[in-house]
This record gives C-alpha cells, sequence and structure tokens, in this order.
C-alpha cells in the first residue's frame, strides 16, 4: 500500500517533468513522416542492423556445416524439404505471408474451377472398388475366423 501511494506521488513529479522538457511523442507524430533523428544516427542504426543479420548468416552457416558433419557421422539424409524450404525464406526476405501466386498459376486455377462447374454430376471415387471388395471380403473372413478358433477351444 506505501509502495502504491508513493509511486503515484512520485509518478506525476516524473510526468510533470517530462512535460516541461517536451514530449518526444508528439514531435515526432507532428512531422512529416520523418523519424526526427539525426541522418547519422539512422546510418548507424542500418549499419547495426546488417552486421547483426550478417552475424546471424555466419552463425547459421557454422550450424549447418556442424549438422552435415553429424549427418556425414550417422549417415543421415537431408531432407529435401528443409532445403526447398530454406531457399523459398531466403527468396521472400522477411515476407511474412504466404508465396504469391503467379498469372500462369491463376490461369489454371480458374480454368480447373470451370470445369469443375461444368461437371453437375457426382462422380465417385476411383478407388471405391478396392472397398467394395474387401467389404465383400469381411463377412468371409470373419465366419473362418469363428470357425478356427471354435476349432482350438472345443468344449468338452
Amino acid at each position: 500500500m506505501a509502495a502504491f501511494i508513493a509511486k503515484q506521488m512520485v509518478g506525476n513529479q516524473l510526468k510533470s517533468v517530462k512535460g516541461a522538457l517536451g514530449d518526444k511523442d508528439e514531435e515526432s507524430k507532428e512531422g512529416d513522416g520523418d523519424t526526427g533523428e539525426d541522418p547519422e544516427i539512422e546510418e548507424a542504426r542500418r549499419e547495426a542492423e546488417e552486421k547483426r543479420k550478417e552475424k546471424h548468416r555466419k552463425m547459421e552457416e557454422e550450424r549447418e556445416t556442424m549438422r552435415q558433419s553429424i549427418r556425414d557421422k550417422y549417415g543421415i539424409k537431408k531432407k529435401q524439404e528443409e532445403e526447398e524450404l530454406l531457399k523459398q525464406q531466403m527468396e521472400s526476405a522477411g515476407r511474412v505471408g504466404r508465396k504469391k501466386k503467379t498469372p500462369a498459376e491463376l490461369a489454371a486455377e480458374a480454368n480447373g474451377e470451370e470445369e469443375d462447374d461444368d461437371e453437375d454430376e457426382f462422380t465417385m471415387p476411383k478407388n471405391l472398388d478396392e472397398f467394395k471388395s474387401k467389404v465383400q471380403d469381411i463377412p468371409q473372413k470373419l465366419t473362418q475366423t469363428v470357425g478356427e478358433v471354435s476349432e482350438k477351444c472345443s468344449l468338452q
């Protein structure tokens, strides 16, 4: 309780001091889209970001060499999906959503939808005959199994 009261008293005084110095948030909101920072600071941030990305890229390369040595040691094959995923990530570079479809893919999809609309009647799955034969075999297998069990477990 005492901490709360102390925080309230000091917090209000701190806000008044901040207001006297000028609120930086208001200045940045009033700007014409410029961050209001010194160009040297922006350049330093950009360089730091590039250095960080380079550092992470080198670390990932080291990890990949370690993974490859483990794969070689134990005879594990590398999954192709991982390579493709990694390539896609490198190509999309910062993209959060899914990959955009090309015009050719969009046209093929539209043609596929048109064909689906033309087919009004319902078609059965192609492997339905397999299912039918398996279902028809079930009673025969059941009677055969019951016969085998009754032979083994005869009552005396």
